[in-house]
């Protein structure tokens, strides 16, 4: 596996569903095909000793979905869960869900707190899941919260508002299949953030591509503003 610099690296998994439509499958195929990915990239990131990843799992938006859709997503989000708390001793890595956590069950709440329970011990890599999370609601949140305690802020006591606080900015953010836009991914904390955008839809992702998202960031010359 190639080395990287890469401190903290984005991920807007995107065409599931075109993935599933071009091989002739259900859309709810997409989803699952998607899933089996996003297992493979763990370990991927894992293996390059990258120390955080972050995955744009469902947006506040994607509840407007159809309803058999959705349903389906809620389905596979729990099933995902418990398979991150199952293997989270082999995998030995930490666990941390961001987003809107009571649009969600009580038993997918209890999932997400208990995979970040049981995995706080792992600290040489965190994978954080964003899940019924909008960039927009996360900051109206941390100014309601800064408004409440009544005391000024500034970016850095701001940043520990938010509910990725403790994930470094992001160096660098990919998105599949094609789209270039952040769709409400991050909008605090990608400022200076590298993008890059890929073809291909999220199921098709492979290592090789993995390993190129790699090389093209060690060719950025980060300037961060200067």
């Amino acid at each position: 596996m190639q080395e990287t610099n890469i401190k903290c690296l984005g991920f807007i998994m995107d065409g599931n569903r075109r993935w599933a439509r071009e091989q002739g499958l259900e859309t709810l195929e997409g989803h699952k095909r998607g899933h089996e990915v996003f297992q493979d990239c763990v370990r991927w990131v894992r293996d390059t000793d990258i120390e955080h990843t972050v995955f744009y799992a469902f947006s506040t938006e994607n509840w407007q979905r159809k309803k058999n859709e959705v349903e389906y997503l809620m389905q596979l989000f729990e099933q995902v869960l418990k398979s991150l708390l199952e293997g989270v001793e082999e995998e030995k890595v930490r666990v941390r869900i961001i987003g809107r956590r009571s649009d969600f069950s009580p038993a997918i709440q209890g999932l997400m707190q208990e995979v970040e329970e049981k995995s706080v011990q792992y600290t040489g890599t965190t994978i954080w899941v964003a899940l019924s999370y909008g960039g927009r609601t996360e900051i109206v949140e941390a100014v309601n919260t800064a408004m409440k305690e009544g005391e000024k802020v500034t970016e850095e006591s701001f940043s520990k508002l938010l509910w990725t606080t403790g994930m470094p900015d992001p160096d660098m953010i990919v998105r599949t299949s094609g789209e270039e836009r952040l769709s409400n991914f991050l909008p605090w904390q990608s400022v200076y953030s590298e993008f890059y955008f890929i073809k291909k839809h999220w199921p098709a992702l492979t290592k090789d591509d993995f390993n190129d998202i790699l090389k093209e960031y060690e060719s950025r010359e980060r300037k961060r503003g200067v």
